[in-house]
């Protein structure tokens, strides 16, 4: 971690005072006199490999920097990657445990109760035992409510761990690693979304998809950015997930990332559906090494400052329009 002094100036430091002209006349407070209010930022988008953890700690890196407080929060429980960037020290792993039903069949009668109530088929009666599928339950406890004769009782699972420390410019830093083969991500991202602190912005980095993860990641969000680029593919799975967004009534802002010319399929969409565009990052072969390298791009790159500058102020613009809705 890069130390702010006189002997070693922080490259992004270096950058700050360079455009510091820029910088004053867009926006003062992002050199940390004014202090934003909390909100909670989503970050999604319809596919994998478009640079949404990238948008999303480089945002996180620039709002820190500016004397706001930060929380990161990497809700891509099945392959968490934002600490790759923001390199945190880990000060905290907890075990992320959800219900399971145990049996004494002592109790049990067979009587197909608990079979017949649960939806999601983790529980089979076969001639009299009742057999349980771990990876299939919810954890939702029916079936021990439903038990005529008391004979389940909730019992723990261990479905991955929540990770918490503090990472480059102090920002708070959380996530959640699923255990390897476990097919639902969804509690790990709510044990994750549990450690919000009052008083922070918070950067949530949601899944690739559309699927409950992604629900489960956006739903208390107050916006939610979608990061895509300009390929026919990205902007069938964007649409999928504006329409998922939309269900759940979040504003939605747009940053189109490895932008090399005007992509008229995606502009026509945007302007069809209203979306506006917080921010656009060219394409860059240096953005490419730096993310390689696992670096945050501002900081090795600080000509693109400004990009973020701008999708800090537009994503509150996003926010003002909702208020006043």
């Amino acid at each position: 971690m890069y130390a702010l002094s006189a002997e070693h100036e922080h490259p992004i430091s270096r950058a700050f005072h360079v455009m510091n002209r820029n910088v004053l006349i867009a926006q003062p407070q992002w050199l940390g006199r004014d202090k934003m209010d909390d909100m909670r930022i989503a970050f999604a988008s319809g596919k994998g490999g478009t640079g949404k953890t990238t948008v999303a700690v480089n945002l996180a890196y620039f709002l820190a920097y500016s004397k706001q407080q930060v929380q990161y929060l990497d809700c891509d429980v099945e392959e968490p990657n934002g600490h790759i960037f923001l390199k945190p020290h880990i000060e905290e792993m907890t075990p992320a445990q959800v219900m399971m039903p145990v049996i004494d069949k002592d109790k049990c009668t067979a009587c197909g109760e608990c079979v017949s109530h649960c939806q999601f088929n983790a529980l089979v009666l076969i001639l009299k035992d009742v057999l349980i599928f771990p990876e299939l339950c919810h954890g939702c406890g029916l079936c021990a409510r439903i038990c005529p004769t008391g004979a389940i009782k909730e019992g723990k699972r261990v479905i991955g761990s929540v990770e918490q420390g503090k990472a480059f410019l102090n920002i708070d830093f959380v996530h959640g690693i699923l255990n390897v083969g476990e097919p639902m991500a969804g509690p790990l991202i709510q044990q994750v979304k549990h450690n919000y602190k009052e008083g922070y912005i918070q950067i949530i980095d949601a899944p690739p998809g559309t699927s409950c993860p992604v629900v489960k990641t956006i739903v208390d969000a107050d916006c939610v950015v979608m990061v895509t680029e300009p390929t026919p593919f990205a902007l069938h799975d964007l649409k999928i997930a504006v329409s998922v967004a939309q269900t759940l009534n979040k504003p939605i802002g747009v940053v189109i990332n490895r932008e090399n010319g005007e992509f008229k399929p995606l502009m026509d969409y945007l302007s069809k559906n209203r979306l506006p565009i917080l921010a656009t990052i060219p394409e860059d072969k240096n953005i490419a090494r730096q993310y390689s390298e696992g670096n945050i791009i501002i900081e090795r790159l600080p000509q693109y400052i400004d990009n973020f500058m701008e999708l800090a102020i537009n994503i509150k613009k996003l926010l003002e329009i909702k208020q006043f809705r």
